[in-house]
């Protein structure tokens, strides 16, 4: 009987130790809140006001031509200053020659524009234009909404997609509906003033070079 009596008292203090350990990494856990409130409650940090225009980096230069998604090829013009709200503001302007048009784009907003197209990549948008037009099957109306995307996309190769799409061979009417007639204009004038841009030659020989690869050489010959 004496045995069992000794076995309780040192069940007891083995739990007697284990709540002191709790009780101490309590306590532990607590000192780091008291010491973050003791540094934080007197400092405070000081907020200046910034009057200046967040601006990208310039890569445009006066007379660079570049590409406004929605309007096409322009020329900068100028480069301006003007103060708004007490802060001043940088802006291009822009000269779309196609549509007649001034386009006052602020620096800090440039990446909605991009640089003209490379030798490399109109090479690859005439090679776009020698390739059979990808026909599809699904309504007109859902068809032009995507040709209006990419023609307002401000890319190149979507841009070219379009044309090689809409050509029709032909200069008759009856071939193409007015909307059809519509966007492919639109397509291919914007299509060509980037190549006129680039390729520094006349409007007629980028016409030429176009159609050549539309295989529209007949519809300008008969025209002629």
């Amino acid at each position: 009987m004496p045995r069992k009596k000794k076995t309780k008292n040192i069940k007891k203090s083995k739990i007697s130790k284990k709540s002191k350990s709790k009780i101490k990494s309590k306590a532990t856990l607590k000192t780091p809140e008291k010491k973050t409130s003791i540094l934080g409650s007197d400092e405070k940090p000081e907020i200046k006001k910034i009057k200046k225009q967040p601006t990208e980096k310039r890569i445009y230069n006066l007379k660079d031509f570049v590409v406004y998604p929605k309007h096409g090829v322009g020329k900068i013009t100028a480069i301006e200053k003007a103060n708004i709200g007490e802060i001043d503001v940088h802006f291009y302007k822009i000269l779309v020659e196609k549509e007649k048009l001034t386009l006052t784009v602020p620096i800090n907003q440039q990446s909605k524009l991009r640089p003209i197209a490379t030798i490399n990549q109109i090479n690859k948008c005439v090679s776009i234009l020698k390739t059979k037009p990808k026909i599809k099957r699904t309504m007109w109306s859902r068809r032009a909404q995507e040709y209006d995307q990419k023609i307002n996309s401000g890319k190149i190769y979507e841009l070219a997609e379009v044309v090689k799409d809409l050509n029709k061979n032909t200069d008759i009417i009856a071939d193409q509906s007015y909307s059809e007639r519509q966007l492919f204009e639109k397509a291919y004038e914007r299509l060509k003033s980037e190549f006129e841009a680039v390729l520094k030659i006349s409007p007629e020989d980028v016409q030429k070079k176009m159609d050549k690869a539309l295989g529209r050489t007949k519809i300008t010959e008969d025209l002629q």
